[in-house]
Parts: structure tokens; sequence; C-alpha cells
């Protein structure tokens, strides 16, 4: 048996019934056979072995009151998967889903994203099965000051950095880290995604969005085409996809269409974007709401994927474009597919899109905006200084640009031409198993 498959094998057995993280584990080690073979030293030193199991990870209690004077008790989480590059980094997801399965999966991904990045961050998650929708702001906050109450012991700025992620934006980590600053008594850059009126960082809000479309352009102008006057569609309307449209609009393309969990909209003359920010950043409504202000649009409740486009941006959650997806998606000539969110494609819509010499670009590298822009924020902290949105945004570009070009390199090095899968699991690998070694079995 193969040194990969055996690893794998004994994640299976050691994490029965955790199909999202098996299914992350597997998409990384099956590109890892040709470095294996080149570095048989990673084998000896278990590499691997030590790769898949996480450092630590944090299971507690959540307990809160709700409005009524109700308790309600929520279960919280945080994977502390790897620090051979530097203290944790990843963000907080707030959502009936969640269990150790999601967070391991999210936290493994975390790792080689981060490392694709060039930054000295580390790889972790976490995260709480509850969900804010429908809570007050009163609820919201109780809720996240009991679940600082455990994890302020396990993080710190040089030891462990959450963020956000689903169901956890600007006002979630406010209480966050009010709570943690109640606790610990220091005002440190513990948490990114803050205000800027406490020292955030300007660009964090829009970086995912923005990064996956510089990525996306990056990789389109390699095979000779162009965001100018191509058509695009955008699964979800959260913070992702929101600046995604921002930033194809600056570039000259057209999105849409447009989703959310209760179907989609489909407007030929191009969304509104100022009218989806207001629907979904102030009012907290729903997709279909965008229809009392443009009654021209049309709204839908199969999949987004039937739309005809140039591009796909799926930015909704994980395995949210599967193989039939694919299949309609290639025969109505799209020509480039880039995740903004966290595996959206399911492994076989993916391989259908590469064999199909449809451009992919693989969310690990092409949505490390977020994180990017995150380590950021960490260095502004830790000086002391705000840089400028012309600053911060030129800085995302380069480290953007680079991750194509590094994960372009690598999947050619190997043997895998434009297989950009491939190459981001390889050259983020490459500099993880590097620390591993240089520090030791630990």
């Amino acid at each position: 048996m193969s040194y990969v498959q055996d690893v794998f094998n004994q994640v299976i057995e050691r994490n029965p019934h955790e199909p999202e993280f098996h299914q992350a584990v597997n998409e990384v080690l099956e590109s890892l056979t040709p470095v294996l073979d080149r570095h048989p030293e990673y084998e000896s030193a278990g590499i691997l072995e030590r790769l898949v199991e996480p450092e630590r990870q944090i299971v507690f209690r959540v307990p809160w009151v709700d409005d009524t004077g109700k308790v309600q008790v929520n279960r919280g989480m945080r994977i502390q998967f790897n620090s051979a590059l530097g203290p944790y980094k990843g963000g907080l997801r707030f959502h009936p889903s969640v269990y150790l399965g999601i967070i391991k999966f999210l936290g493994f991904e975390q790792i080689f994203k981060n490392s694709l990045t060039g930054l000295p961050i580390g790889g972790g998650k976490g995260g709480s099965d509850f969900d804010p929708k429908g809570k007050s702001d009163n609820e919201v906050m109780r809720f996240c000051q009991s679940f600082m109450n455990e994890l302020y012991r396990h993080i710190g700025a040089d030891v462990d950095v959450p963020a956000g992620d689903i169901g956890v934006g600007g006002r979630e980590i406010g209480y966050l880290y009010g709570q943690y600053k109640k606790l610990t008594g220091r005002f440190e850059g513990v948490l990114t995604g803050k205000g800027l009126s406490y020292s955030g960082s300007l660009v964090r809000k829009e970086a995912t969005g923005y990064g996956l479309v510089y990525f996306l352009d990056e990789m389109i102008k390699a095979q000779g085409k162009s965001l100018q006057g191509s058509t695009v569609v955008i699964s979800g309307s959260g913070n992702v996809a929101i600046y995604a449209v921002e930033k194809v609009n600056q570039l000259g393309g057209k999105v849409v269409a447009m989703s959310d969990s209760t179907g989609y909209i489909y407007d030929r003359n191009g969304i509104d974007l100022d009218a989806i920010k207001l629907i979904k950043e102030i009012e907290r409504g729903r997709i279909k709401d965008y229809l009392n202000r443009h009654p021209e649009a049309e709204y839908g409740e199969g999949s987004i994927w039937n739309i005809k486009c140039d591009i796909a941006l799926p930015c909704a959650t994980q395995n949210e474009l599967n193989e039939e997806d694919a299949k309609t998606l290639i025969e109505n000539g799209c020509f480039a597919v880039a995740e903004g969110a966290n595996m959206p494609c399911t492994p076989e819509a993916a391989h259908l899109f590469i064999s199909n010499n449809v451009m992919f670009g693989p969310g690990k590298a092409a949505n490390a905006g977020g994180v990017a822009t995150s380590a950021l924020e960490m260095a502004q902290n830790s000086m002391r200084l705000p840089w400028t949105f012309e600053e911060v945004d030129n800085r995302l570009h380069g480290i953007m640009v680079n991750i194509y070009r590094e994960a372009s390199q690598a999947a050619e090095e190997y043997g895998f031409k434009n297989n950009l899968i491939v190459g981001a699991n390889i050259a983020g690998f490459t500099k993880v198993a590097e620390a591993m070694m240089a520090q030791g079995i630990v």
C-alpha cells in the first residue's frame, strides 16, 4: 500500500463520520505523490501523519441567556491545526451545520492557503453551531461573550489569531474583541476583521472578494482571456460575493446573477450592487427582495449554474457546485471557474472542469485574499501604524498575483501544467513540510 493511501486510511479510521474532512485531506494528499517520490525524507519524518493530525482540538460548552430569559447551550470549538509557519490563523464560523468535521476540513485547508500567501501564519479554524440569524444584537452579544470566556485562554497575538467566517461579521468580531480585552486587560492584534475605529485594517472587508478577482484576472490573462466584456455568475451574496462583484465591475466584467440560501436573482442588465449592499448589509434581507427595486429581474429557486456565463465564481458554501452543474456550465461555454468559498466545487465537478480545459482556480489559492489581508492587519497592529487603502490593496494584489504564479510554476515543474489544484497543493505543502523538517519531530 502506498504511503499516501496508508495515511488517508488512517484519517478515515481516526475521524469517522467526517466526510468534509476526508474530502479535503484526500484532495491534497492525492496531489503529493510526485513530491514524496522526490523527497523520501518526508516519509521518514512522518510529515503526512503529523500534517493530518491537528496539534490541538479544543471543544467547549457555550451557555447563554436569550431575550425571553431561557438558558441556551451551544458547542464551541477551535482546531489549532499546524503552527510550523507561524501563529494559528483562520476564521470562526457560527452556523447550525458546524461540527468538528467541518472545522477540521476548514482548518486543514487553511494550512496550505496560509502557506501560499507567503506570510508567517499557520493554519487553524473554529466556530460554533450557534445561528446568529434571527437573533437580536443583545443575544448575539451574550453568546459572543460566553464563547470568548473560554476561547481567550487559547488565543493571543503570537499564539492564535481568529477572524470571521460565515455568521461572524463586524458585529460579532466587535463583541468577541471587547470580551477578550475585558478578560485579559490587553489591547492587541488577537482578532482580525476588527472595526476601523479599533485597529482594524482598510480593505479587510473587501479582501476575499477583491483577491478572488485579482487571482482570476491573472489566471485568465495567462491564457489570453480578459474580464473586459465577460458575463459572470456569482453564487452567494455575503461579503465575498459582494466585493467580488465590485471588483469584476471595476475590471470591465458584468455580473448577471447572485444567490442566497433561498434562491437566486438574474438581472440581464447587470446586478445593481448598491441594491444588494442595502438588502444584505443593512436590511439583512433575502435576495428575493431585489425584485422590489428591480421588478424586471428574475427570481429562481433551482441551480444558479443553469444561467449562461463566461465565468463562474462560487462564493457561497462547500460542495454547492456538483458534476451536473459543471456539465451545464461547460455546455454553456463557461471558460473559467474560481472558488470564492472553501471547497464549493465537488471533486467530480473540479475534475470535469480541468479535463475540459476550463481554467480552474481552487479555493485555497483563489480565496486566500481574506487571510492575506488579515495577516496584513496583524502587521499593522504590531507596528501600531495603519496603512492607506491603496497600500493594503496594492499588497493584496501583489500577493494574489504571486499565489497564481507559484501554483502555476509548481504544477508545471511536476508535470501537471495548468492544473492549479495540484500546483496550489504542492506549492503550499512544500513550504510547510520544509518548516516541519527544520523544527524536528514536534
